[in-house]
């Protein structure tokens, strides 16, 4: 029955988020768009390490981005760098230096896809960032993995990983910028009915892969008597995520593209519950602690905060308050999930081994990809 009750959840959300007028309205801009989280422990600033504790960028509405930092005072001042290629980023023309913790906005930058910052101290390695969404025209839901430190002092590295909405509004325009970020394989976490009413766009030279994570199956009538239901409904869909035969073999899937080398795009339709949970998989794999994995699901509601009230306003309002749990995502849902690993399989390494199918060293191999420090 929960296999059933899964599949029927994921097919509704698609159903609601792939309306016209939920897609088609833009993605807010929160002010926590790209944040480096400041409670794992501080580490001194040796030479060779990264010493920043946190660390963001903020793009705004009239092209100005506002960076942040915080470092021990052990690194020294701090000299910021920019440029439109993460690897490429010119460090001889500085554009704001400041204190081992420091705010400052930039403006006057040219027009770029995506603008990258470089944040270089006196006394340790550098940090290249970016605002964590990338704006496109056919998704709200596209945002970079990286920019969070572990609970080690290391940091998950930006422009490795991105999680998305699904894929088949892109532009040329869009397609072309994600190309221009080096993404080198898109994982499709669909249905096949998803996958055929609405097919990914992917940028040229990608490779495609299909990591279905609901399978097949018979959906049943769901439960939407009331809105507790439907949210129970959500609990018991991210449940069965983590042990289903399905789902365990999708995000194998999907881990063993992050361990290959390039950037890797996975998502689903809305880009919140399959998509999420392997966010979350990847981010606690890396060493993220768990409030910050919880931070970057919870993220899904501000951009889809739009485009969700588009589609409930077409509602009646008794059917929107029963609909609104399957489109939102709430920390008991992302808990279920984790729940989920412990039941099943007592730790989280254990399902990484156990669920996953995961040696010591291809686990290792993940982490190696996302992580700088």
């Amino acid at each position: 029955m929960r296999l059933r009750t899964r599949h029927t959840a994921a097919l509704l959300v698609a159903a609601l988020v792939a309306a016209p007028a939920a897609a088609s309205v833009a993605a807010p801009r929160p002010p926590h768009a790209a944040a480096g989280h400041p409670s794992a422990p501080q580490h001194g600033a040796a030479m060779g390490r990264i010493p920043f504790t946190a660390a963001t960028v903020t793009a705004h509405d009239d092209g100005s981005f506002t960076v942040t930092w915080s470092a021990p005072r052990g690194a020294g001042d701090v000299r910021l760098y920019t440029g439109t290629d993460r690897d490429r980023i010119d460090t001889r023309h500085v554009v704001a230096r400041g204190g081992s913790s420091g705010t400052v906005t930039v403006t006057d930058l040219s027009d770029a896809d995506r603008r990258w910052f470089r944040l270089v101290p006196d006394r340790g390695a550098g940090l290249t960032i970016a605002d964590r969404l990338v704006r496109l025209d056919g998704t709200v839901n596209l945002r970079d993995l990286g920019g969070y430190r572990t609970t080690d002092g290391d940091w998950v590295a930006m422009g490795e990983a991105y999680r998305s909405d699904a894929l088949d509004r892109l532009s040329e325009a869009d397609l072309d910028a994600l190309e221009g970020l080096d993404v080198r394989t898109v994982v499709d976490l669909r249905t096949g009915s998803e996958r055929a009413t609405a097919p990914d766009r992917v940028p040229d030279g990608a490779r495609y892969e299909v990591a279905d994570v609901l399978g097949g199956g018979t959906a049943t009538i769901p439960d939407l008597s009331s809105p507790a239901a439907a949210a129970q409904m959500m609990v018991d869909g991210e449940r069965s995520m983590v042990s289903s035969d399905t789902g365990r073999a999708a995000y194998a899937t999907l881990f063993d593209a992050v361990a290959d080398d390039g950037a890797v795009l996975f998502h689903c339709t809305a880009g919140k519950d399959r998509t999420g949970w392997a966010a979350a998989a990847l981010l606690t794999t890396a060493g993220v602690p768990r409030d910050v994995v919880e931070d970057d699901y919870l993220l899904s509601n501000d951009y889809r905060a739009e485009a969700n009230a588009a589609a409930l306003a077409s509602m009646p309002a008794e059917q929107a308050a029963i609909y609104r749990p399957l489109l939102d995502v709430r920390p008991e849902y992302l808990a279920a999930g984790f729940d989920e690993v412990h039941d099943e399989y007592r730790s989280f390494d254990r399902y990484l081994r156990q669920g996953l199918g995961l040696s010591a060293r291809e686990a290792r191999d993940v982490r190696d990809e996302l992580l700088v420090g």
